[in-house]
């Protein structure tokens, strides 16, 4: 059995934010480095999130955040940090923001390569200590505030995790803001955490808090997804996203499976990381299904799709009552984007906790269905 380990301290509910200049001054963060992007600063959401705070501490922005984030970005954001003297990181966004946040304070204190610190790496180092860092999602999706690892494409053209358990000061969750979020983010960030809920719960791995906390994210995006698509401004909705995406990042510790495996290579030829993960999961539902056992029966219960069997099915109705794209063409995809993704995919680590044991055959299997 896995280690247990539930993360750092989560401050959730609505006007969690409003924590954030207290957390600042217990953890002594007197000129921190905020990591955003460029939509949330334009969406006024980073502007509502440090709302308790006095311009003079904001000055010290990095934005540079791309879409998957990135060794580079993270050596750019750590030179931002050491000439800015900055002694702590703060990250306000969503899943690319607030990995990157991590990766940033990994650097500011330890030397490059990232790639030493990589859990694909053979030869992974160890990390020492690291600043402060206080992470405030703006999306219901990959509960990167509470994961135990930082997702990065790095310079070798990689995308895995680097091991961090512990790099988390405080995790401040506030469901207000994600209020504005359109309905197709809103859609493919539920579904990118709905796909870490059922994942972990299909893992073969044995962990029953991770389990338990798994149906329950299951049960509480299943329930909201659709009203929070269409009415954004449902805070009972929000609030219930928001928990499923936290609970879908507490559990992951059990190990992913084939959607995930998949997903990373896919994301870093450039593609939206929580919209991959809506149109793959569908087929790997079908490919795992007869190694399930009654976990697809419980499943389905939650999804109200009737008999295991039509779980597949329900789950593609799913993304495509939400306005998902159902297709990986839909996307732009070329099918020669994926001559390599089957191989790749079995080197993920995400590949060890599929619960049917997979190939190269496999793999392109369904990527061809997924296609």
């Amino acid at each position: 059995m896995s280690t247990i380990l539930f993360g750092p301290p989560v401050h959730f509910d609505f006007g969690a934010r409003k924590d954030l200049q207290s957390l600042m001054k217990t953890h002594q963060i007197t000129r921190p480095l905020f990591v955003t992007d460029r939509g949330v600063l334009a969406a006024g959401v980073f502007a509502q999130a440090t709302e308790q705070l006095p311009a003079s501490v904001k000055d010290t922005i990095f934005s540079d955040v791309p879409p998957n984030p990135t060794e580079f970005a993270a050596k750019q954001g750590a030179t931002t940090y050491r000439a800015n003297r900055c002694d702590g990181v703060i990250g306000v966004g969503g899943g690319a923001a607030l990995d990157l946040a991590k990766a940033i304070v990994i650097l500011a204190t330890h030397s490059p390569p990232l790639w030493n610190y990589s859990n694909r790496n053979p030869d992974e180092l160890a990390l020492g200590e690291t600043p402060p860092l206080i992470l405030l999602p703006t999306t219901a999706g990959t509960g990167s505030e509470v994961g135990r690892s930082a997702v990065i494409i790095f310079d070798n053209g990689i995308k895995a995790g680097v091991r961090c358990p512990a790099i988390v000061t405080a995790a401040l969750c506030d469901p207000e803001l994600t209020i504005g979020l359109p309905p197709l983010i809103t859609a493919v960030t539920g579904m990118d955490a709905l796909a870490h809920c059922i994942e972990t719960y299909c893992s073969p791995a044995v962990n029953p808090p991770a389990d338990a906390i798994a149906l329950d994210g299951m049960q509480r995006i299943f329930g909201n997804i659709r009203t929070a698509v269409k009415q954004g401004d449902n805070r009972d909705a929000r609030w219930n996203m928001m928990m499923g995406s936290l609970e879908g990042a507490l559990c992951f510790q059990k190990g992913m499976g084939a959607v995930h495996a998949c997903a990373h290579p896919l994301g870093a030829l450039g593609y939206h990381h929580g919209t991959l993960n809506a149109i793959l999961l569908p087929h790997v539902l079908a490919m795992n299904l007869n190694f399930l056992g009654n976990k697809a029966t419980k499943i389905a219960e939650n999804l109200g799709a009737g008999p295991a069997e039509q779980l597949p099915q329900h789950m593609l109705d799913l993304v495509t009552a939400l306005g998902i794209p159902p297709r990986l063409r839909d996307i732009g995809m070329k099918k020669s984007d994926l001559k390599e993704i089957a191989q790749a995919a079995m080197l993920d680590n995400a590949n060890k906790t599929n619960p049917r044991t997979m190939t190269v055959a496999l793999y392109d299997e369904l990527l061809d269905a997924a296609y």
